[in-house]
């Protein structure tokens, strides 16, 4: 039997069956793939591993900072008032299109769901309950996409695009919102849960995301059928 402290490492495949975002090749940039590649110390997770050939991990190395897991669900479950979060050592960029799929349910607003805690103003936060912020580069470079259809703070999956005339676009469950933004400049992403420095940390769980460095109508709903069955 396993001590509370012992590590293990969960390595697990959903089969799903059909599009796989490893489908994608190189656009695919990394993948934090549901009840996969987590690393547990005790309940908490202490990893949880790119399943992109990237190597983009997300760690914690402090115990009271490191989410809990639901190993019958694969959901990790973040408290804010821990700060509770992972980080990779180096930078995800994205310069250009992309398009990233989360499934969340986040419990509180004004928390990040994706962020840089190295450089500030880079994140993706759930800034109410009807409401995302993608902001990048410095304090004024942001858009807010409101959601007409749905409730941020439920649960939910995400797909959060940006095309080649840097339009912002947000889906909720597989909806298109009718409010769009326009932001150019390169979205860095070193953590998940939180922005620099230990800012508006996440509270809820989140099951998987995926982060590719391309938009297109294929891969939008791709992502979404995909997440739709976790």
């Amino acid at each position: 039997m396993l001590s509370l402290k012992q590590s293990l490492s969960l390595n697990t495949i959903r089969p799903l069956g059909g599009w796989q975002p490893s489908d994608e090749g190189e656009r695919l940039v990394a993948w934090y793939k549901n009840k996969t590649g987590i690393t547990l110390n005790g309940s908490d997770v202490s990893r949880w591993a790119d399943s992109s050939s990237n190597t983009f991990d997300m760690v914690q190395a402090t115990a009271t900072e490191q989410p809990a897991y639901d190993s019958s669900t694969g959901k990790l479950i973040f408290v804010a008032a821990d700060t509770q979060s992972l980080q990779s050592a180096s930078d995800i960029e994205l310069a250009d299109t992309f398009t990233i799929g989360i499934k969340l349910f986040p419990t509180l607003n004004n928390v990040v769901v994706l962020g840089d805690n190295t450089i500030n103003n880079e994140f993706f936060k759930i800034n109410t309950s009807t409401e995302l912020r993608f902001k990048v580069d410095s304090g004024s470079n942001f858009v807010n996409i409101a959601v007409n259809d749905g409730d941020l703070t439920a649960d939910n999956y995400l797909v959060i695009t940006r095309n080649d005339t840097n339009l912002v676009r947000l889906y909720v469950n597989g909806t298109l919102q009718t409010s769009t933004g326009t932001l150019a400049g390169t979205a860095n992403i070193d953590a998940i849960g939180v922005r620099n420095p230990n800012n508006n940390p996440y509270q809820g769980s989140i099951s998987e995301i995926q982060i590719f460095n391309k938009e297109s109508a294929e891969i939008t709903t791709n992502v979404n059928n995909y997440l739709s069955a976790i």
